[in-house]
């Protein structure tokens, strides 16, 4: 296959009948050679006018530089203040607790972690054994095994190992 015959990868961007954001087309690398010619150089920008919401525009390069009439639109960039994008503020609150797994829930009691099993999570492991191991089954998990001394000393499982006449025990 020789290089104009190759698919060239398009994304979307923008688009007057673009909905739900970016998307993915393909086309031959030879249906594609006026594009550079074709291109328009643009300028997006917004308007924030006091008590409303912005607005976007897209102008131009030479009829967007024009609106600077006393200094070239080039120097009022170049000294122009940056914008610095706010952070939303919904991500500061959710960044602490970032996945932060309550592991004396019953929804998640007995899933490996590191740290301490804490009296909470052993209780329900303890009084839901059979239930805790038939999620992590499902959910492709490790087991606990009573059998294993070292999820029997986690979990506090001693008795439950005895009476289910686990090797341990």
């Amino acid at each position: 296959m020789d290089d104009d015959n190759q698919l060239v990868r398009i994304v979307v961007q923008e688009h007057p009948d673009l909905e739900g954001g970016p998307v993915e087309i393909e086309a031959l690398a030879e249906e594609l050679t006026d594009v550079e010619t074709a291109a328009l150089d643009l300028v997006r920008f917004e308007l924030h006018v006091p008590g409303g919401e912005p607005q976007r525009y897209v102008m131009e390069v030479d009829a967007f530089n024009k609106l600077a009439a006393d200094t070239p639109m080039p120097e009022v960039l170049r000294d122009a203040k940056r914008v610095v994008s706010p952070v939303p503020k919904q991500a500061s609150p959710a960044a602490p607790e970032k996945e932060r797994i309550n592991y004396a829930s019953l929804e998640h009691a007995g899933k490996p972690h590191k740290g301490r099993t804490q009296d909470a999570e052993k209780v329900l492991v303890q009084q839901h054994f059979d239930e805790v191991n038939q999620r992590l089954a499902q959910a492709g998990i490790r087991t606990i095994d009573l059998g294993n001394p070292d999820h029997v000393g986690r979990y506090g499982l001693e008795e439950l190992a005895k009476e289910r006449g686990s090797a341990t025990a």
